[in-house]
């Protein structure tokens, strides 16, 4: 342990120490301030001579006579099976009032990157019981998927919907998972509200959710500094869980933004050249390491599946934000506001949301055989009725033949039976399925040109053709 009384400059979230021996990069440093406080920092910039410092905690009350303890580790999480059921504060520190973790071990919370050759393909089934997500941009075990938000839209509640109802569907003659393993959710939140950590732990408590979760809250009075530790806590508790344990862990990072936002303060304090909108050059970097934690590896029955949050600012999706996240992840989850002021719960626009691993993850013997036709058949339709309706807004909708009618009656119907289900409504696919048949039998049959015909013989009702018929 070495210790210096050299602070030569204290600049935003940063300390900056003069050393006389070259200090190690990510480094666990400890400062002593004048009134005998301690507070926690980091390593971010070395020389020969000089180390920059972030501290987690803040640089106030910190001046040039603290006292500067460098510990010769970098930082690191205890790790243990005990965490589940456990809040802990953006640092890893309990706040649950709940006792001391004693962890099975400690481990660095950079992580170690997966081989690629060790990499399973992702195209395991998870059913998060939100038909708009689990029938049309399906969820496969090791897949990383965002969800892209913009402000005041309900994410948050979506995230909390999915949190407490994501689970693997069990397969015929199996007891309990498919392969014997446990289902957890690590959910790390970053720069939210206190009302919203409160509305977080509430519905966590309320439904039993958190039995099988960890939480780590880091708020937004909270360190900025902080925010770039706390999806790593997240994410080392989840690779614990996951591979020396066997859980099937699902990781929900929110707000990606705030995190972002943290490391664009950060670059601005250590006077770095910036990149598109003021962003750091790396940030496309230091979104991958943290992304590309999501997988499987073969041989381990646990695997580790990322639904990253993000709020679009100004809702633009070409935002460096968004725009990063689309290139590292495998597709994205788009939270729509017109929707939303059309009262639609969850307000997911299907359009342009997308599950690149979709079609491995769905299918006989992992959902249903006519899952991948209903799901393409209904992008078509919905996709016909919306383009029909930016047509009536021009020549009236009595100007429009029967077929394009009943296209815009589907769009309609659509919106309100299959994407509205509200926030505590948990669907298996099965239910999921039926719906988008009971849909698509509004429409006659020789519409239905991405669907096998020995799926249309065997669920395609006739009863609903012909009432809508009548009509």
């Amino acid at each position: 342990m070495k210790e210096y009384q050299t602070i030569t400059e204290i600049s935003g979230p940063l300390v900056h120490v003069e050393t006389d021996e070259p200090i190690g990069y990510d480094e666990i440093v400890e400062i002593e301030t004048g009134d005998g406080e301690t507070r926690r920092g980091q390593v971010l910039d070395s020389s020969s001579d000089h180390v920059a410092i972030q501290v987690f905690e803040g640089t106030e009350g910190i001046d040039t006579n603290s006292s500067v303890r460098f510990l010769g580790e970098t930082m690191k999480m205890p790790v243990t099976e005990d965490l589940l059921g456990r809040v802990l504060d953006g640092s890893g520190n309990p706040i649950d009032g709940g006792p001391d973790i004693v962890p099975d071990e400690r481990r660095d919370i950079v992580g170690e990157a997966i081989n690629p050759y060790s990499r399973e393909y992702p195209e395991d089934f998870i059913q998060t019981g939100v038909s708009a997500i689990d029938g049309m941009n399906t969820l496969v075990r090791g897949q990383k998927l965002p969800i892209f938000s913009g402000a005041g839209l309900p994410h948050n509640d979506l995230a909390l919907q999915i949190a407490r109802q994501a689970s693997v569907p069990e397969e015929e003659g199996d007891e309990g998972d498919d392969d014997g393993s446990e289902f957890a959710v690590i959910f790390g939140a970053m720069g939210i509200t206190a009302e919203e950590a409160n509305e977080f732990m509430d519905d966590f408590e309320r439904t039993g959710a958190l039995e099988r979760s960890v939480v780590f809250m880091n708020l937004a009075d909270d360190p900025a500094v902080e925010r770039t530790v706390t999806p790593r806590l997240a994410l080392t508790t989840a690779e614990y869980l996951a591979f020396d344990k066997g859980y099937h862990v699902l990781v929900i990072l929110t707000d990606m933004t705030n995190y972002c936002e943290a490391l664009r303060e950060i670059g601005a304090a250590r006077e770095e050249v910036p990149g598109r909108r003021g962003y750091p050059g790396y940030m496309y970097t230091d979104l991958a390491q943290l992304y590309e934690r999501a997988g499987r590896i073969k041989g381990e029955e646990g695997s580790i599946t990322q639904i990253p949050i993000l709020t679009m600012p100004s809702e633009d999706i070409t935002h460096p934000i968004p725009d990063l996240t689309g290139y590292i992840t495998e597709g994205q989850i788009l939270i729509d506001g017109d929707l939303n002021s059309e009262g639609i719960q969850p307000p997911i626009d299907p359009l342009p949301s997308l599950s690149r691993l979709m079609d491995d993850g769905i299918g006989e013997g992992l959902t249903r055989g006519d899952h991948g036709g209903v799901s393409d058949q209904l992008y078509a339709a919905y996709a016909e009725g919306e383009d029909l309706r930016d047509l009536v807004n021009i020549v009236g909708r009595e100007a429009l033949s029967e077929r394009d009618n009943k296209y815009l009656d589907f769009a309609e119907q659509f919106e309100e039976e299959f994407v509205q289900q509200g926030y505590d409504t948990n669907r298996d696919i099965e239910e999921t399925l039926d719906i988008g048949w009971d849909l698509l039998s509004m429409l006659p049959k020789d519409e239905l040109n991405r669907i096998d015909e020995e799926n249309i013989a065997e669920y395609y009702r006739e009863d609903v053709e012909a009432e809508v018929a009548a009509d």
